[in-house]
């Protein structure tokens, strides 16, 4: 396996640990506000092999306490489960970030025990989903299984939406929340602009925006939050 970046060391993308983020390539959404779309089109070389990476975690041992595997969309690759269970037999904590468009694997790492934490994005109410993510048309019940896969499970884990002023609506987070009804936390963050956003014209919604949207959401998702917002 090829690995497309590695951020080594993060306080903020797996909560309460000390970890490094490994990014891999490829996605099968095209989402317009993507941060690290050079992954999703395969524009980014790789910068080193997964033998590279092992590596690394030996010689951070006592440093690290965790390792947050995102994208692009992880469940892609097909030897993720054997990275992750390379990964948990070296003492280290998963956290797996995912689309939730591949319930079979990601019911595979839960089942084997190979994730301690899931963050899974909900990207938009059921009626924006395909536009939010890019494409013409999309078959929502994978994602749905995926939701009630981690609803249903032992697994700690999130849903968390990438707010961007042009896409969401108020009603949208009651939609969702209606959807992921009893979750166990609910997250919304702002979208934020950089060089790797494929299209331009899309802004952060106001601070009095992202409030009324997790309001939206709070009857029926109690824990939803905001990050990274004051």
């Amino acid at each position: 396996m090829k690995i497309h970046g590695l951020q080594k060391m993060t306080l903020l993308d797996f909560p309460g640990r000390v970890a490094c983020t490994v990014f891999l390539g490829g996605c099968d959404f095209r989402c317009p506000f993507c941060h690290n779309f050079e992954l999703v089109d395969g524009s980014a070389p790789a910068v080193m092999e997964v033998g590279e990476l092992f590596a690394f975690l030996e010689k951070r041992r006592g440093l690290l306490d965790g390792v947050a595997i995102t994208g692009g969309e992880p469940c892609l690759r097909p030897d993720l489960m054997d990275m992750m269970r390379r990964i948990k037999d070296m003492g280290y904590a998963v956290k797996l970030d995912t689309n939730g468009n591949h319930p079979d694997r990601l019911e595979a790492i839960l089942a084997a025990g190979l994730a301690d934490y899931v963050s899974m994005d909900i990207k938009n109410s059921p009626e924006k989903y395909a536009a939010t993510v890019g494409l013409e048309a999309i078959d929502l019940a994978p994602v749905r299984a995926s939701a009630k896969l981690l609803m249903a499970g032992g697994t700690d884990y999130e849903f968390r939406t990438t707010v961007v002023d042009e896409l969401h609506a108020e009603a949208d987070f009651e939609a969702i929340g209606r959807w992921i009804e009893g979750a166990a936390r609910y997250f919304l963050q702002a979208f934020e602009d950089r060089e790797s956003v494929p299209f331009a014209g899309l802004h952060a919604p106001s601070g009095e925006k992202l409030r009324r949207c997790a309001d939206a959401a709070r009857p029926y998702v109690p824990d939803t939050r905001l990050r990274g917002v004051e």
